[in-house]
């Protein structure tokens, strides 16, 4: 694999996050300070009616390498993934949440394996501390996917570092919580290599809202259509 330059597009959503967006930012830049050649930082307001905006745009102020994105309604995270794919510019990209639940820390083992393989793959060490529900619906979700898609990765839904060339070559169609998957199951499918990296998350008491019937529903179309594609259009 030829080298490439080292510089990170990070996608930062957040739905009214006003009380968290400033630690995410601070904690996605003391990651990269140090470990990439240079980086960009996306900010996408996906529908907040709290201050996240105004929050946002300060920050755009007093950062050029900060560029920000308003929505009026939710794009979902899928729908904010998509367009941080159209919008990037440099040469490898990942998503980070507005709530700051990725510390320093959990971002810095995954940056620093960038290059080892086209997919930097972080997968949690201290899932066990996440409530019951979240366990098991995390653990079984990782099974299931593995076994519809033929693949075996330790996680689908972490800070995943793609190669951006990578993920505009296939065409990701959810705009539901299985962005990542969709991804994943597609390159990993297509030949592209991955690198596990273990981190420890900081784990949100919140309810995740993936739970969701609405979400759950959603994320059921996305994880057959995938198959459908992958394992009957490709045969």
């Amino acid at each position: 694999m030829s080298a490439r330059a080292r510089t990170v597009s990070v996608v930062i959503p957040a739905l009214n996050e006003e009380a968290n967006l400033r630690a995410a930012v601070a904690s996605t830049r003391a990651a990269l300070a140090g470990r990439v050649e240079s980086y960009e930082i996306l900010l996408v307001n996906d529908g907040s009616v709290d201050g996240t905006r105004a929050i946002m745009d300060s920050l755009a102020r007093d950062d050029d390498r900060i560029r920000v994105f308003h929505h009026d309604t939710s794009w979902n995270l899928g729908g904010v993934y998509r367009q941080a794919i159209a919008e990037a510019r440099l040469n490898y990209l990942f998503m980070t949440p507005g709530d700051n639940e990725n510390p320093t820390a959990a971002m810095t083992a995954p940056l620093d394996a960038l290059g080892q393989a086209d997919i930097v793959l972080p997968y949690p060490t201290n899932l066990d501390e996440r409530p019951l529900p979240r366990r098991v619906g995390s653990r079984g979700y990782t099974a299931l996917a593995n076994l519809l898609f033929d693949i075996s990765l330790p996680y689908f839904n972490g800070t995943v570092i793609h190669r951006l060339d990578l993920l505009r070559s296939i065409e990701i169609r959810t705009n539901s919580f299985a962005y990542q998957t969709e991804a994943l199951a597609k390159l990993v499918r297509r030949g592209a290599t991955w690198v596990g990296v273990p981190v420890k998350i900081d784990v949100t008491k919140r309810k995740s809202a993936a739970l969701r019937f609405r979400n759950l529903r959603a994320i059921g179309a996305a994880l057959v259509g995938t198959w459908f594609e992958e394992r009957v259009l490709r045969r």
